[in-house]
């Protein structure tokens, strides 16, 4: 199944992109192969702003937040997860303006053991403690814009996407993408969550989705189904690969994830892994001892 990425996307370093009455991008400059152009805050409202992921700690960027604010009042910073390059300016934001910060609340380092980023560094803020806990559902109400947290565990254990109430937009965080697929990498991934979580957005209504990378998805129902269809279809790729013989994470990967950039290379293995767990979980692949990436793997 190919999906058709999008990886053009129309921004300046500091410069706000007006998406629609009310809701304004900003990206921080913090490129690289897993947070693509930088990471996207998104200021929501019009007299009193919501501030959707601060991003990393970054005094520039957060200068630029505070520039397009242009004194209006920031009420609050909503994180859609943990993950260092969408919280680490949290802290400073709220000093510099008094905002609370409102996210899923970890009860425990549930699945996340730091030393399994896809990029090898410590990726997650398991101590960020909002001041507002949101669960599924919960609203977060301004002067004048509503935002409804969905929970959407699979790329984080505490990914939130944001619902903005009476227009067709939801922040999606790193759940749903243009630029790329998500990267699913346990512990801290799990592939079920993921898959239910793509599941629960198509019941809903949004049309268009603002990503925390890369530009906007329109028509965003078709890329969750296309997303869907692609998952399937790399796991029935893995269990073909088992069948025919590969006994390892590693020997799948290496099969299906041919001329890859090296800098990818533990991602794909995390990938593959996310996708063996929830075979497992299945009894459609068997596995001896834990989960790992030399698990010897066979298929009923």
């Amino acid at each position: 199944m190919g999906i058709e990425f999008k990886t053009q996307m129309n921004f300046h370093y500091g410069v706000p992109s007006g998406l629609g009455p009310g809701v304004v991008r900003l990206v921080c400059e913090n490129p690289g192969p897993f947070t693509f152009k930088g990471t996207n805050t998104y200021l929501v409202g019009s007299t009193e702003l919501a501030v959707i992921d601060p991003g990393p700690r970054d005094d520039k960027h957060l200068d630029d937040i505070l520039k397009v604010a242009a004194g209006r009042p920031i009420t609050h910073i909503l994180i859609t997860h943990t993950h260092r390059d969408h919280v680490d300016n949290a802290e400073a934001l709220k000093a510099a303006t008094g905002a609370v910060t409102c996210g899923y609340m970890r009860t425990t380092a549930e699945r996340g053991k730091i030393e399994s980023s896809p990029s090898g560094t410590e990726f997650v803020d398991i101590d960020f403690s909002p001041d507002i806990e949101l669960k599924h559902g919960d609203e977060v109400i301004g002067a004048d814009w509503t935002l409804t947290a969905l929970h959407t565990p699979g790329h984080a254990p505490d990914h939130l996407c944001f619902a903005l109430d009476g227009r067709d937009i939801m922040f999606s965080g790193d759940h749903v993408m243009a630029w790329n697929t998500t990267v699913v990498a346990p512990p801290e991934g799990r592939m079920a969550d993921y898959l239910a979580s793509l599941q629960l957005l198509l019941e809903r209504r949004e049309g268009l989705y603002l990503p925390g990378h890369g530009g906007r998805i329109d028509e965003a129902p078709r890329m969750v189904k296309a997303f869907l269809l692609h998952r399937r279809w790399r796991e029935q790729a893995i269990v073909a690969a088992i069948r025919d013989g590969r006994q390892t994470v590693r020997d799948v990967a290496a099969l299906i994830y041919d001329n890859l950039d090296p800098k990818l290379h533990t991602a794909a293995l995390l990938s593959v892994m996310a996708h063996v767990e929830h075979l497992i979980e299945r009894e459609i692949v068997i596995g001896e001892g834990p989960l790992s990436f030399d698990q010897r793997l066979s298929a009923r």
